[in-house]
């Protein structure tokens, strides 16, 4: 058997590529130049092709050569990347004048449509990885305190508006205001401007409590072929270093990069993570 996979940023790929050929598949990998780790050579794929943003001809002929009828698209594609440093080919060219929007679900939604029509099915990022998936709950040692849950439900609340326009997942709050809102730059990038922004701020005079609590959710209509939420033990780090606290994520919709090591770090740390 064999399986297509599209490789991003970040450790995400690399978990996919092991549980698949746990399973038995032949994995084939396209691997994004600008974003895929060098070590994605070494970690026993059938075959891997180095492809730039913006070849999707390219991925198509490569599957096709090798036989691949079904995909799975894992690791990160920085936001800006997609819409900077992109040179797309004719056929990606042709897709992205013919959207409505230039975001990324209608994006990577048409990428996949336009896979499907030449017989290449776009599967679930998470079909390998369930185990890794966030159970609901308190997944700490420490549940959130009840300042924390305040801003848990007042950042859900946030996160849910703004997700619907695509716009980002993870809001930064303290004391039920807004710190931070992410946009391109991704979570951890966000996390470290609120801890920036809390810094800022002079003496006492503020009336902001110093703790940060970190809101990450999936899209309304999450598609978890792309684009699902991740956190691992990094951002559980970046959260220290921005005085950050509490962290609280989407049940089953969000995955836990480094499974029990996200929990054990968080707990060191004194971090609350809960899912609801």
């Amino acid at each position: 058997m064999k399986l297509g996979l599209i490789a991003g940023n970040g450790k995400f790929p690399f978990l996919v590529l092991d549980a698949a050929r746990a399973q038995g598949f032949d994995v084939v990998v396209a691997a994004i130049k600008e974003e895929t780790f060098p070590e994605i050579e070494s970690k026993g794929a059938a075959a891997v092709y180095w492809l730039s943003l913006g070849e999707l001809s390219k991925l198509i002929d490569t599957f096709k050569k090798e036989g691949v009828t079904r995909a799975i698209m894992a690791g990160q594609v920085k936001h800006k990347q997609i819409f900077s440093s992109i040179k797309p080919d004719w056929r990606l060219a042709k897709l992205l004048l013919s959207l409505g929007a230039r975001n990324t679900d209608s994006l990577l939604g048409a990428v996949a449509k336009v896979l499907a029509d030449e017989g290449i099915a776009l599967e679930s990022s998470t079909a390998l990885l369930e185990r890794l998936l966030a159970q609901p709950g308190v997944l700490t040692k420490r549940g959130p305190t009840e300042r924390e849950q305040e801003n848990i439900d007042y950042g859900r609340r946030i996160a849910r508006h703004l997700a619907q326009y695509d716009i980002g997942q993870t809001v930064v709050v303290a004391e039920k205001a807004c710190v931070a809102v992410e946009a391109m730059e991704g979570t951890d990038a966000t996390i470290e401007r609120a801890g920036q922004i809390m810094r800022s701020l002079e003496g006492d005079a503020s009336t902001l409590n110093r703790a940060l609590t970190v809101v990450k959710i999936a899209k309304p209509n999450q598609d978890m072929r792309f684009d699902v939420p991740v956190v691992g033990v990094k951002t559980i780090e970046i959260m220290q270093g921005a005085g950050a606290t509490c962290l609280a994520i989407d049940a089953k919709r969000c995955l836990l990069l480094d499974g029990n090591r996200v929990i054990e770090a968080a707990d060191r740390a004194q971090i609350s993570i809960g899912s609801e």
